[in-house]
């Protein structure tokens, strides 16, 4: 693997998804040193990132998770420094973690997006008005992951609580109706669609919890949809990948009602990557084991 020189795998930060990217950030220097990769993990939360110079790295892995980490922050210092790095770029990073503006390019693609609206904290909002427009809502802030901050809402006096603690983590809060069905994602990897992962939880929809901290949660994958369903969502996925200019690798997060139809929910650019997690899943029902999955991430930084 001496092809890849020295490589860091940046982990940790600030955001509030700092221990996910702990956890993702080891299995990955794990995996790379396995493969016989010179490998050194680096956490620019407690570490200047111009260190990365003086250490000759010459090519980084992103497993940092949010903000500063996965919205173009790190990638444009990276790309001012001329250091190679893993997943998507500045524009496609920002584009991808705006959630907000994700779904203004869903809306003009014509893509299947459920209706929405957008909450600023800085003007005000009618609560009422709103549960009157949508019913029964989920609260999103714009700039978070891992579903920080998110909440369902079916009165005003919900949706008022929900956006008050949304207001926390991000001033522009996205307000989607909700979808009733099945919940599923796309991982994407060197533009190719991998096997459709199902998420079941009992817990009203795939929150922090249900990822993370409880396993109550069922996954099947390959999900248990025709092939035809299978088909219509991977192109789905792999439109709105390129849409909002991600590439390397990837997910793409959808919603299936009560009637078959998809609904595009966001896209990710640097997923979690524990062996346990989404991404590395639906490698390894391809065939793909997890090492060889962050070595073929990592191949497209050559």
């Amino acid at each position: 693997m001496n092809q890849f020189g020295k490589v860091a795998v940046l982990l940790g930060g600030s955001s509030a998804e700092r221990e996910v990217s702990l956890k993702s950030g080891a299995a990955v220097l794990n995996a790379l040193q396995s493969a016989g990769v010179d490998a050194i993990a680096f956490d620019p939360a407690q570490r200047n990132l111009w260190e990365l110079k003086g250490l000759a790295i010459e090519r980084v892995f992103i497993a940092l998770h949010g903000r500063g980490g996965e919205d173009g922050t790190i990638q444009g210092a990276l790309e001012y420094m001329g250091i190679p790095y893993t997943g998507s770029g500045v524009l496609g990073s920002a584009l991808a973690m705006d959630k907000v503006r994700c779904k203004h390019l869903f809306q003009s693609a014509k893509l299947s997006t459920a209706p929405y609206t957008v909450v600023d904290a800085n003007l005000g909002f009618n609560a009422q008005a709103i549960i009157s427009e949508f019913g029964k809502v989920m609260v999103k802030p714009s700039h978070e992951g891992s579903s920080i901050g998110m909440a369902q809402a079916s009165t005003a006096q919900e949706l008022t609580d929900a956006l008050n603690n949304a207001f926390k983590f991000d001033e522009h809060v996205l307000v989607e109706q909700w979808i009733t069905g099945r919940e599923f994602t796309v991982a994407m990897l060197a533009d190719e669609a991998l096997p459709v992962i199902e998420m079941r939880t009992p817990r009203g929809f795939y929150d922090y919890e249900a990822k993370y901290q409880v396993n109550s949660t069922q996954y099947f994958c390959p999900a248990d949809i025709s092939q035809a369903y299978t088909s219509q969502l991977q192109v789905m996925a792999k439109h709105a990948f390129d849409l909002v200019g991600a590439k390397g690798w990837g997910r793409v997060d959808a919603m299936q009602d009560e009637n078959g139809q998809f609904y595009l929910l966001e896209v990710n650019t640097v997923p979690g990557m524990t062996e346990k997690s989404l991404v590395p899943m639906a490698a390894k029902a391809q065939g793909i084991s997890f090492e060889q999955l962050v070595v073929r991430i990592l191949e497209q930084t050559l």
